[in-house]
Parts: structure tokens; C-alpha cells; sequence
């Protein structure tokens, strides 16, 4: 079985028996100008007449930034980035939710720009309590600039969930009830931004940003918000119901076929994991490195 009629047996899986459409839900409506505000630098913020794809530039100038109008407690997001092509190093393109408290909580997608020629790497990375040292990386498989790639979040009562096309890469328990910090009660806005990070993000501050290449510029479309818009009330967020579809039973924990999806991408392209991570925590792992997963 070819590894294409694979991957296409698997999101017809996914997408029937793992994933439900509430459109009740679906408070989103694809205009970036609607459902976005500009956070930073207008002048290097671009969006089609018709709302549908914003573009973000980087240059010596500035980084610019966009964010949700409205915050959000538990959901599905889905964002669709093309990210920056050639020699991108020291470049950063972020895609996430921030709560912006003193002890925020935070999902984070960061897309660590490269040297031409060499892999993409992803970084996530959680946030809770405002305590976060909680990375974790990967190769992606294909090369994340030649086309559009689907990028999105599961937060819910029981799990966060970071998937790349419906590929689950990443989990991050709720072990709350064991003392272990959890995203559950802030409510968190979604946010994208293109920044210059190249004191860290290519071989640790190794490889600098060459302004020659410039500009730099990510793009964005076909996003879709699926989640409990904020009214001041957790407890609404929290309900188990039609519309808080996410908070089910079903949606506690992953399916077989996701499990052997998210056991390949550990095996094959995960390149950093906190938790093996012995040296940087003194031998004093945190707590959720021990515990299950699913």
C-alpha cells in the first residue's frame, strides 16, 4: 500500500469517525478583516480584497502581528500558513493562543526558520499558570513553503492536541487533578506574528538573519474558529453539550489510528522532547513527563 493511498485512507478515518462538524459552533466567518485585528506594524500587513488570506512581512524595518477580536475558552482552531520560503534563518512565524495574564496560559506553534536546503523545524510549546519550559520539536515531513499546510489546536477539558493536517504531533494531558498545571479556566485569544528571533531560533542564535534575502513574508488563509467565544462565564465553556462538542467523552483521548500516527511522528521527526531532556531540568523532570499521555 502506497504511503499516499495511506495518508488517504487515514483523513477519510479522521475526518468521519474522529472529528465532528457542529456548525452551531462555528463562529468564524473567513474574513480575516471580521474576525482580526492588525496587533502590530499596519504598514506590514497585507489582506486580499476579499478578506480570505493575510500576508505578514518581515524586513529591518519591523515584524507584524495579528489577533483575534474575540477570546475563547476550549475549541478547535484551524489555520492554514504558508510559510517563509529560502533562507529564513533567524526568522520566526508564530501561530497561537494567549490568555496575556500575569500567569498566562498559552499553545504555542512555532515555525523556526532555516538555513536553504535544510528541514523546517516546528516548536510548540505550553504555557500554564504562566509556567512554561515545556518544548518540544519536530522536522516537519514536507517542505511547509511550497504550498498551504493545515495547522491546528484541540483544547479541551481532557487534552491539548497539536496536529499538522490532521496529524496529531504533540500532546499535552489535563493532570490537573495530580497537580500539574493546565489550561482551563483563562480564556485565550488566537494570534500570528512574523518576528526577528535570531538570537535563539536557528541553531541556537548560531545562523542571523541576512536582510539581503528580504523581505520576509508568511501567509495565512481558510481559518476556521470553532470554539466557546468568552462571555465572562467558565462555566458555559466547561458544559459538556451539542455545541461544546470537544468537551465529549469522544474527544478525551485519541483514536487507535491517531495514536499510530502520533507514535510515527516521535519515532521518525521529533528532534527535542523537554521531557528527555535530563540535563536542563537537574535530573528533576516535571511531573507530567511521567504520567500518561492518552
Amino acid at each position: 500500500m502506497s504511503t499516499t493511498f495511506k495518508f488517504v485512507v487515514f483523513i477519510g478515518l479522521l475526518i468521519t469517525n474522529t472529528f465532528q462538524v457542529s456548525f452551531s459552533s462555528v463562529i468564524s466567518t473567513g474574513d480575516f478583516n471580521k474576525d482580526f485585528s492588525v496587533a502590530w506594524s499596519p504598514s506590514h500587513v497585507y489582506t486580499t480584497a476579499d478578506g480570505r488570506t493575510r500576508s505578514l512581512k518581515l524586513d529591518q524595518e519591523s515584524g507584524s502581528g495579528f489577533a483575534s477580536n474575540q477570546m475563547f475558552l476550549f475549541g478547535q482552531i484551524d489555520m492554514q500558513i504558508k510559510l517563509v520560503p529560502g533562507h529564513s534563518a533567524g526568522t520566526v512565524v508564530a501561530f497561537y493562543l494567549s490568555s496575556d495574564q500575569p500567569k498566562r496560559d498559552e499553545i504555542d506553534f512555532e515555525f523556526l526558520g532555516n538555513v536553504s536546503g535544510q528541514p523546517y523545524i516546528l516548536q510548540t510549546n505550553v504555557y500554564a499558570d504562566g509556567n512554561d519550559d515545556r518544548e518540544e520539536r519536530v522536522y516537519l515531513w514536507f517542505d511547509p513553503t511550497k504550498n498551504f499546510h493545515t495547522y491546528s489546536v484541540l483544547w479541551n477539558l481532557h487534552q491539548i492536541v497539536f496536529m499538522v493536517d490532521w496529524i496529531p504531533i504533540r500532546l499535552y494531558r489535563n493532570h490537573a487533578d495530580k497537580g500539574v498545571a493546565y489550561p482551563r479556566w483563562q480564556p485565550m485569544s488566537i494570534k500570528a506574528s512574523l518576528w526577528n528571533g535570531d538570537s535563539w531560533a536557528t541553531r541556537g542564535g548560531k545562523d542571523k538573519i541576512d536582510w539581503s534575502k528580504g523581505p520576509f513574508i508568511a501567509s495565512f488563509r481558510n481559518y476556521k474558529i470553532d470554539a466557546c467565544p468568552w462571555n465572562g462565564n467558565p462555566r458555559f465553556c466547561r458544559a459538556e453539550s451539542s455545541t461544546n462538542w470537544w468537551n465529549k467523552e469522544r474527544y478525551s483521548t485519541l483514536t487507535s489510528t491517531q495514536r499510530r500516527w502520533f507514535k510515527w511522528v516521535r519515532l521518525h521527526h521529533m528532534i527535542y522532547d523537554y521531557c528527555q531532556d535530563n540535563k536542563r531540568f537537574q535530573n528533576n523532570l516535571p511531573k507530567e513527563c511521567s504520567l500518561p499521555k492518552y
